[in-house]
């Protein structure tokens, strides 16, 4: 159930995370814009993500997953909402950053929410089909776009991506419960973590139950006082974030350039808008089907080479949608093995990131990895703009986007290397 409702969490997070790139062609030619202005649009709702995966995620480690995901869930369902009633660039480019405060919220503690109730042995395919949940809903952007957009204005799509968030949030007020790890860490609301474990295990007698997690392999050192965003930087943590982030950075810079920028270089070649849309979602579609694979891949290989094999594949694919964009099948093929790639492996770094950090910082460390990543996306999104007004063609393009995807496979695979050195073999895929 929770990894479920996890899902539909993130699923409607990536809806309206990816609309904005699916309308923008008709925003532009509705407000008569040049295709460099669109640029603050994406910018500022990736800014909003990033701000909030760094500022509103951490409270988690306070306060509980679960209140932050209801908050952050109202928040950006709202803001999206309202967003649809813009009347001009900068009311749209305020809102979109509003509402990306709250999608940077929700999406890592969902990440957290769902690792800290999966098994250890299955835990990085659980929490890749979760996320999958992002790709998904990304996809359904693109196709509500291509139905909705022509038929009744951009507007539409925004309304959808407000009201379908603020259904949900019943729902999750009643089913969604508290991470039981989190209850125990900290020492709150123990007669809770009762409850939900009879609702896991209803046979099992839990009268008089003590609770403690087990260590971790091997031990941490007693953490620093402080924040938990300093414990990302205590010995055993400080060369894995640092690659962790790096990796993060690189991923999501070449994620959102491709969403945010993709149905807008399409449009440039000559096809109709539902066109550009439907082989923008393939991206997505790719990216859904890859997270699965490689999810299946990981919880069988060191996760870590896993994932750095595919981002050397994805930038192979990369260069090449430059190349076939006169034939419409044919690039959307390229475009699908790419999002399984680099949109699959991406959701494969975000379960690789909660199995990395231990519980008392384990909801930071994930919100902080995608915060980095979120400034990625905020270079990616305002770079395709930039070079847009270079005049590149598009294989040049292509072929220098294509270049973060080998930083970060190679980055990726240094971190494999440092968790062979430092940690037992069982450790590396999950961490308690």
């Amino acid at each position: 159930m929770i990894v479920v409702l996890c899902f539909l969490i993130v699923a409607i997070d990536g809806f309206d995370t990816a609309a904005i790139g699916f309308i923008a062609p008709a925003i532009r030619a509705q407000w008569q814009l040049a295709p460099a202005q669109l640029a603050p649009v994406f910018g500022a709702g990736l800014f909003g993500l990033m701000v909030g995966a760094l500022t509103i995620g951490p409270f988690a480690d306070r306060f509980g997953r679960r209140t932050v995901l209801l908050l952050s869930v109202f928040f950006f369902g709202l803001m999206s909402l309202v967003s649809a009633w813009s009347t001009s660039l900068d009311m749209l480019i305020v809102l979109r950053f509003l509402t990306g405060l709250g999608l940077g919220g929700a999406m890592p503690n969902a990440i957290t929410l769902t690792a800290e109730y999966c098994p250890e042995k299955r835990r990085s395919l659980l929490v890749m089909t979760m996320f999958c949940g992002f790709t998904v809903g990304s996809a359904l952007g693109g196709l509500a776009s291509a139905g909705l957009v022509e038929a009744y204005g951009w507007h539409s799509v925004l309304v959808v991506g407000g009201v379908l968030p603020l259904l949900l949030l019943p729902v999750l007020w009643v089913l969604l419960p508290e991470s039981a790890r989190y209850l125990v860490t900290t020492g709150k609301r123990l007669d809770e973590v009762t409850r939900t474990l009879r609702r896991i295990s209803p046979h099992t007698d839990l009268q008089g139950a003590i609770y403690k997690l087990p260590p971790p392999p091997p031990p941490p050192p007693r953490p620093p006082a402080g924040s938990p965003v300093s414990h990302l930087f205590r010995p055993d943590l400080l060369r894995g974030t640092l690659l962790m982030w790096l990796a993060f950075f690189m991923s999501m810079l070449i994620i959102y350039l491709l969403s945010s920028w993709l149905p807008t270089l399409l449009k440039t070649t000559g096809v109709s808008l539902k066109t550009a849309a439907l082989i923008t979602m393939m991206f997505q579609v790719g990216g859904t089907l890859g997270a699965i694979v490689l999810g299946w891949l990981m919880d069988r290989a060191n996760p870590h080479y896993v994932l750095a094999a595919a981002y050397g594949l994805a930038a192979l694919f990369i260069a090449a949608i430059g190349s076939v964009t006169a034939t419409p099948w044919l690039v959307g093929t390229v475009v699908f093995l790419a999002g399984f790639c680099v949109s699959g492996g991406q959701v494969g770094a975000n379960a690789l990131s909660a199995g990395f950090y231990p519980t008392d910082c384990r909801a930071t460390g994930v919100s902080w990895a995608n915060g980095i990543g979120r400034i990625g996306s905020v270079v990616g999104s305002m770079g395709g703009g930039a070079m847009l007004a270079m005049g590149l063609t598009l294989p040049s393009l292509f072929a220098v986007v294509g270049i973060p995807a080998i930083v970060a496979g190679l980055t990726l695979a240094m971190l494999g290397v440092h968790r062979a050195r430092t940690q037992p073999p069982a450790a590396h895929a999950v961490r308690a």
